[in-house]
């Protein structure tokens, strides 16, 4: 995913604040330069929206890890399966495969 000024507008508070001018369907025009406030709020700064939106991505790319992890770890059942039958061997074998899961995808 790659975030753009527009995820970070949206990110600072809901609601229809801002807009951008000469769109004309090409979405390429949701630059700062269009950018238009339709509320109160003071617009920010184009150092403002630059870093957010750098700091949005920063955080997505930080979480690669987490993403990864699950859509790979055993179903949580299987553990719980293991855990009303008394099955200790279930139960170790769900570990297993999770910290297998952890061990390829290790947080950064």
């Amino acid at each position: 995913m790659t975030f753009t000024l527009e995820d970070y507008l949206c990110s600072l508070h809901y609601g229809c604040w801002f807009g951008f001018k000469n769109l004309n369907g090409d979405e390429a025009n949701k630059t700062y330069a269009n950018l238009v406030i339709h509320s109160d709020d003071t617009k920010p700064t184009e150092q403002e929206c630059t870093d957010g939106v750098a700091e949005l991505q920063a955080e997505y790319d930080s979480q690669e890890y987490a993403r990864s992890r699950a859509l790979e770890y055993p179903p949580a059942t299987d553990y719980l399966d293991g855990i009303v039958k008394g099955d200790q061997a279930q139960v170790d074998k769900y570990i297993a495969d999770c910290q297998a899961v952890k061990d390829k995808y290790p947080k950064e």
